[in-house]
């Protein structure tokens, strides 16, 4: 298995001390339905495989560029953002319930794991702080992105990219996932696309996580398109086959 197979890197101008990967469902032990780089323990797939596929993971991060231990997360789809434990010990042991982490110390990766959630990654110019975010509707709704934005100096000089995640033609969402958006941003209508199906609506995550980025500040926006719903061979999805793995988001300083 090449390395290519089992990591995506993203196209964007960050800094060269920038590292970042998003990894695929190709390069693991995991059985099906988790076939086969399954990297959550909390889906119901094996421990062991889990554990193996973690080691993995690490593995190949630090071909990349060497890092420690990465600081894993509880997602709870919400809009808590957490500075990684400096302390590789701790980041080992703890496991905070945040949906979003920074840190400004190298060899440090900072994880979300997503099986059609959007994973934004964030970067200033300088290649001083990295941060990523699980962006779920809710999250995504409720202020996900803005909160990891405020742990930047200046929104202006920040990064971001866009990572696999559910794709405009196939997340349908109700009036009231609809309408949720446009009372915290009336923009965000021109996001939904009424379908034959009274009351439903297909959501495009790319264009509202754009439409928020931009207007906190963020000039530099790269990425979406990815679709984890139809590329099947490639990505894990929730909606798609509910047991499913979870694929990882990893950013770090090199």
């Amino acid at each position: 298995m090449r390395l290519e197979d089992s990591l995506i890197l993203p196209d964007w101008p960050a800094p060269a001390n920038v590292r970042a990967v998003v990894t695929t469902r190709h390069g693991g032990v995991s059985q099906a339905p988790y076939d086969s780089f399954n990297l959550a323990f909390h889906v119901g797939d094996e421990a062991p495989a889990v554990v193996e596929n973690r080691r993995h993971l690490f593995n190949l991060l630090n071909e990349i560029a060497p890092c420690g231990p990465p600081q894993w997360l509880q997602q709870v789809h919400g809009t808590e953002v957490i500075d990684a434990y400096s302390e590789p010990k701790k980041r080992a042991q703890s496991v905070p319930e945040a949906d979003a982490v920074t840190s400004t110390q190298r060899g440090l990766p900072c994880v979300v794991m997503t099986a059609d959630c959007l994973p934004v990654f964030f970067c200033n110019e300088t290649g001083t702080r990295v941060a990523v975010a699980h962006a779920g509707w809710r999250g995504l709704c409720y202020g996900v992105l803005e909160n990891t934005l405020a742990k930047f100096e200046n929104p202006a000089e920040v990064m971001c990219w866009l990572g696999p995640a559910i794709g405009p033609d196939a997340f349908e969402v109700g009036e009231d996932v609809r309408q949720e958006f446009i009372a915290a941003y009336p923009a965000a209508v021109s996001a939904f696309e009424a379908t034959s199906q009274p009351g439903k609506y297909l959501a495009d995550l790319y264009e509202l996580a754009r439409q928020r980025l931009t207007r906190a500040g963020v000039g530099m926006i790269s990425g979406g398109g990815m679709c984890t719903y139809t590329d099947a061979e490639r990505f894990y999805s929730y909606r798609r086959n509910s047991q499913t793995g979870r694929m990882a988001s990893v950013i770090w300083l090199g």
